[in-house]
């Protein structure tokens, strides 16, 4: 019961005016209890997916919304036991949901990757295609015994992962079960094709090398383990030199010795500002101190 408050705790956050969120907080017990029994039985069931298609920087993306009560709280549950023992499963440099990695850890490791100019001088960058709903859910259950043995618990997460084709963009243990199945790849590159420069988030990866036929060597091998997985690279991949163009990775453009925001969050800041929001300054300010962009600060912060 403590793990199913904690749960519903960490699952309101943001969402206090939810009518479902108000619904458990005015009687907890009776809502929470109904949760414990349902684990306990076996007899919860993961909810019909409402879907919605978003646009996401002129991308579209279905998203699959599951209600707050029961499954969004059984979901942070399941994560408050598990997501400790996948993390310690994780390699250094992979920073999508992962506490204390974030988006601001891979700047911070990539600069310091970018120091080594000559180890560093052309980048392979590659992503996978539609990879969410590309994962096979039935290797997803066999990783995810890898780490996990109790049968309570693999009930639990065998009623999630078969609740949709693909990892359903929109459930909070989606982020996870993303880094996961592509823990074996991130280990792959590290151990077996000795990539030093190796960083990964969601399914954006980054290799850094000192030559171009390593770098297409190294594509060459993970290209055949993503398939071990039924994954395919999408064809937008390339290997290029740093100095000519810099490196496109967690919003921000790396280059030997300086690091500039990427061009569409700096068009996005400015339209802000030309619509009068003042607003927008502080939460750009925590984006912009990561990189060189003093000049820019400095003009708008003076109007």
């Amino acid at each position: 019961m403590e793990n199913i408050e904690f749960a519903h705790r960490k699952a309101k956050r943001g969402k206090r005016r939810y009518t479902e969120v108000k619904m458990v907080d005015a009687d907890p017990v009776y809502y929470l209890g109904r949760i414990e029994a349902m684990l306990r039985e076996k007899t919860f069931r993961n909810a019909p997916y409402e879907e919605v298609l978003r646009n996401d920087s002129g991308k579209e993306r279905l998203i699959k919304k599951l209600p707050y009560f029961p499954d969004r709280i059984v979901q942070h549950c399941v994560a408050n036991v598990v997501a400790p023992i996948w993390d310690r499963s994780f390699i250094r440099d992979t920073y999508a949901a992962i506490p204390g990695k974030g988006v601001h850890d891979g700047v911070r490791r990539m600069k310091k990757a970018l120091v080594d100019v000559e180890g560093t001088r052309y980048c392979l960058k590659l992503d996978v295609r539609k990879y969410y709903e590309s994962v096979d859910t039935g290797i997803l259950s066999t990783i995810v015994r890898q780490k996990i043995k109790d049968p309570d618990v693999l009930w639990l997460l065998d009623e999630i992962i078969g609740s949709s084709e693909g990892i359903p963009i929109g459930n909070y243990l989606s982020q996870y079960f993303g880094n996961l199945y592509l823990s074996g790849i991130d280990h792959f590159a590290k151990e077996v094709l000795r990539c030093r420069y190796y960083f990964r988030y969601c399914d954006d990866v980054v290799v850094l090398g000192s030559s171009k036929e390593n770098l297409h060597r190294i594509k060459t091998g993970l290209e055949t383990e993503l398939h071990t997985l039924k994954l395919r690279v999408k064809h937008t991949w390339q290997v290029f030199p740093v100095a000519a163009r810099g490196i496109d990775f967690l919003g921000y453009r790396f280059f030997h010795g300086y690091t500039l925001v990427r061009k569409r969050i700096v068009r996005r800041f400015k339209g802000k500002v030309r619509r009068g929001d003042k607003a927008c300054l502080a939460a750009y300010n925590g984006w912009f101190k990561h990189a060189n962009t003093h000049n820019l600060r400095m003009q708008y912060e003076r109007k």
